[in-house]
């Protein structure tokens, strides 16, 4: 027990240490990017004058040295408060929070999807090498690998809602349904189903191709040889010896690739119209929203440390000498 709360305690202060890195280095970032925030909003107000923008740096404390910003900033973000949209004008926390449920439903489903029919394409490639199935798994592999997933997003409205009609091209539901129940339930998976597939079509091919990779490295094994000596089925394995032993480096780079999916809905979700953190992180780039995009920053970077430490303890479930 003293053991495990050592490591807590330790990996807790590593957590605190990186995230208060990652808004430093953030803020930093931001404020050496070309534009003027002051600028862009009396630009829209229709009054650019120098005494209004002066007016607009005091009230939102831009006229101040950076480094007075930067303790502001991380001292507002210790009591929890994320800052103040100069566009939306709103509380930036709420402003996420009201996006973030939609980004997670996209980048969740868009992983699901993709690990499970990656691993399962994978394993099929793996059982059949050299033939016919494994070289249309491998090129169908390479062919999403390579394409960009902004022109698959673009083909497929054009294929499955423009010419088929089959699905809806964009948003996340039907404006103006007012659906309720099912009803409400069905009309987002149809608006789901094009921009997480498109999202997860890239990081399926990854896997697919490291699980076939990693299950041809491993049935060759002593222990495999063993188990088909003692005159165990295919299936069984398949399942309990090579699968499980070869999925190990496919959970890491998955942990690892989680976290990026959030980077991948910023294209996804603006060729979707989907209206999540992405989405809200490209619109407050081209307005010099700072507040906003440091926001966005930080909770995607929380997100990656909650994915690294959700795929610590899948790693113990699958392989429990990991954690002895």
């Amino acid at each position: 027990m003293t053991g495990l709360l050592r490591i807590i305690v330790s990996r807790g202060f590593k957590i605190i240490a990186v995230l208060l890195a990652i808004v430093l280095l953030n803020f930093f970032l931001i404020r050496m990017a070309p534009g003027d925030p002051a600028a862009v909003m009396a630009g829209q107000a229709g009054a650019a004058d120098e005494i209004y923008m002066t007016q607009l740096r005091e009230q939102f404390g831009l006229d101040r040295p950076v480094y007075e910003q930067a303790f502001k900033y991380v001292a507002n973000i210790v009591q929890g408060d994320l800052g103040f949209s100069y566009r939306q004008n709103t509380s930036v926390t709420e402003l996420i929070f009201s996006r973030l449920g939609a980004t997670l439903l996209l980048t969740v489903s868009a992983f699901v999807f993709a690990l499970f029919s990656g691993v399962l394409l994978g394993t099929l490639a793996a059982m059949r090498v050299g033939k016919p199935l494994d070289f249309i798994i491998s090129v169908v592999s390479l062919i999403f690998y390579a394409t960009p997933l902004f022109w698959i997003g673009l083909m497929s409205i054009l294929l499955f809602s423009v010419y088929l009609g089959w699905l809806p091209a964009v948003g996340m539901q039907t404006i103006g349904a007012s659906y309720t129940g099912w009803a409400h339930i069905t009309d987002v998976a149809r608006h789901l189903v094009l921009p997480a597939t498109t999202l997860g079509l890239f990081y399926m091919a990854v896997y697919a191709r490291m699980t076939r990779a990693s299950m041809l490295e491993v049935r060759d094994m002593d222990f495999v040889r063993t188990a088909r000596a003692k005159g165990l089925k295919s299936g069984p394995i398949v399942r309990r010896h090579i699968l499980r032993n070869a999925i190990l480096p496919i959970i890491t780079l998955a942990g690892i690739q989680a976290g990026q999916l959030v980077g991948g809905a910023i294209l996804t979700e603006t060729v979707f119209g989907w209206p999540g953190i992405g989405r809200l992180a490209f619109d407050a780039l081209l307005q010099r929203d700072y507040p906003v995009l440091l926001g966005v920053f930080l909770i995607t970077s929380v997100m990656v440390i909650i994915f690294n430490i959700i795929t610590d303890l899948i790693y113990r479930v699958v392989d429990p000498r990991i954690g002895a």
